[in-house]
């Protein structure tokens, strides 16, 4: 299959909507997977009518399970395809939303961190087998989520191998909201009202005071 059809794109007004579509690898990312999505990301970001990105994984098994391990090692000639990727979205301007319905591992919890708001199901569970894998995180990864979670947390998570469950990751903050599977598309959906019907250079100004002023 082609990345193009592993990475779904749906565009709903204001609302573009990127969806993971791998359930039988567990919506696990190839390299081409992440160029496209930075593509993506990329895109969005000089869109003057978007005001919302949504991302999600196909199925109701997994939101993301981080790197296909079959590609985690691969030798890259030039910038990294992950950090290219998730500094793409992070650059997107406009309301970012990680609508996590299922477990979110690794790369998964790249992009969920990458984004201004993360609502999950009561199945999800958080983690990032970084030591175990024998790869490091983005600087932005751990400053984030040391951020969210605390000190302590954080290196359960990356030191200890730690996999965190919705109820916890929402009572640290690493998740925004915990809502049934059945109400997290409305639950999404409300969240992006405002921005949604938001004028765009307002918009935008308001979220990059949120960043402290950074893209």
């Amino acid at each position: 299959m082609s990345a193009g059809s592993l990475i779904l794109t749906r565009r709903e007004g204001a609302c573009l909507t990127v969806t993971i579509n791998r359930p039988d690898k567990a919506n696990s990312l190839t390299t081409e997977m992440l160029t496209a999505l930075r593509d993506i990301f990329r895109t969005a970001a000089s869109d003057d009518g978007l005001r919302v990105v949504l991302i999600t994984g196909a199925g109701e098994r997994v939101f993301c399970a981080g790197a296909d391990l079959n590609t985690l090692y691969d030798v890259q000639n030039g910038p990294d395809p992950w950090d290219e990727m998730a500094a793409a979205l992070r650059a997107v301007p406009v309301l970012t939303v990680a609508a996590i319905n299922g477990p979110c591992i690794g790369g998964g919890l790249t992009l969920a961190l990458g984004c201004d708001i993360r609502v999950c199901v009561p199945e999800a569970r958080f983690s990032y087998p970084v030591l175990k894998n024998k790869v490091l995180p983005g600087q932005y990864d751990v400053d984030t989520l040391t951020a969210l979670a605390g000190t302590g947390r954080s290196a359960a998570i990356l030191l200890g191998g730690a996999a965190v469950s919705a109820e916890d990751a929402a009572a640290w903050g690493l998740a925004d909201r915990m809502v049934s599977r059945d109400a997290l598309e409305e639950t999404c959906r409300s969240l992006c009202a405002t921005a949604l019907a938001a004028e765009g250079a307002h918009l935008k100004t308001l979220k990059s005071m949120l960043k402290g002023g950074s893209s």
